[in-house]
């Protein structure tokens, strides 16, 4: 214990210096305030990447001398652009579009277009499907889903990826397809201009949390043959199941499927930040709130679907 301390406030110190290097090359403030900032990106503010990105912060910020600059955005896809720019230092990212992106395979936006410097930190909790319809629309499988207004998610987000993955798997083509933030997607559900939603993000998310406040809610199971056909379809989707009493008004327990979330960084972050912000955020696990019954240090490399970054490699290996 006392040598991975140690070497913890060495690396605290080179992490330090390795970015004040960086922010020097690129012209960073005289007063040496913005050395040690690093970019998060994150999520919609809907959903789960933005909360639980912002107690990742004030982990970090209290047990290390680096300071994060959480933003809130369309979430898996653009977060890989930002980090393959260099516009963000860590991001949330979904396993499957980790993959897709180091491998230059699976969606449009990565076809002959691998994202080289991406590179892995740890994984953290199921990424829940969750289909939402209100109780009045009498869609309760998702074969009821043919011929209807349905909000994918953010234009080239994961979710959007995932929404089409499960419709085309369970052969569902004939509908009209929104894009549009969580927040947003339960707005057009309260106001009637969609019939369904796809979320994807750990329960409970706070769109479809606020929302079931004033409508009576039905969650869209995937199940059975339907579950299964996703699943052979898309190695990424798990079995997973949202408890009943997650959301009010929804007493059963509903069956669905789910990906993995995960911090993601790029090569271009010294080893000792990477290092230094991973044992910030996973040795005081305890001070969050979110989604603590699945983020812990001995799961954090379930599901990693790319490369660790030498930092987190060393983190993990102590």
């Amino acid at each position: 214990m006392s040598d991975n301390s140690t070497r913890r406030r060495f690396l605290r110190a080179a992490g330090v210096t390795g970015v004040a290097a960086l922010a020097g090359c690129s012209g960073g403030g005289d007063d040496g305030s913005a050395d040690t900032r690093l970019s998060w990106h994150a999520g919609g503010t809907g959903g789960t990447y933005f909360p639980l990105s912002n107690e990742f912060k004030s982990v970090v910020e209290a047990n290390s001398d680096f300071t994060l600059n959480v933003q809130s955005t369309g979430a898996s896809v653009e977060n890989v652009g930002s980090l393959s720019s260099g516009d963000a230092d860590f991001a949330l990212i979904q396993n499957d579009i980790a993959y897709f992106a180091k491998n230059g395979t699976g969606i449009e936006a990565f076809q002959g277009n691998a994202v080289e410097n991406l590179q892995g930190v740890a994984t953290l909790y199921p990424e829940t499907i969750t289909v939402v319809t209100l109780a009045d629309t009498d869609i309760t499988q998702l074969s009821d889903l043919s011929g209807a207004t349905i909000n994918t998610g953010d234009l080239g987000s994961g979710t959007q990826v995932n929404a089409l993955q499960i419709l085309d798997a369970v052969g569902i083509t004939d509908f009209e397809e929104q894009n549009a933030s969580f927040s947003q997607a339960a707005d057009q559900l309260r106001n009637g201009d969609i019939d369904a939603a796809f979320v994807v993000g750990g329960w409970p998310v706070g769109a479809i949390e606020d929302l079931a406040t004033t409508n009576d809610l039905q969650i869209v199971p995937i199940t059975g043959e339907n579950r299964q056909a996703v699943k052979d379809a898309a190695s990424w989707f798990a079995d997973d199941t949202i408890p009943a009493g997650t959301y009010s008004g929804v007493e059963e327990a509903v069956n669905t499927v789910a990906v993995q979330a995960m911090i993601a960084t790029r090569s271009g972050v010294p080893e000792a930040t990477v290092e230094e912000v991973t044992a910030a955020i996973f040795d005081n696990v305890s001070d969050l709130s979110i989604k603590t019954d699945f983020i812990s240090r001995d799961s954090a490399q379930d599901g990693m679907s790319i490369e660790l970054h030498p930092g987190a490699a060393a983190y993990f290996e102590a």
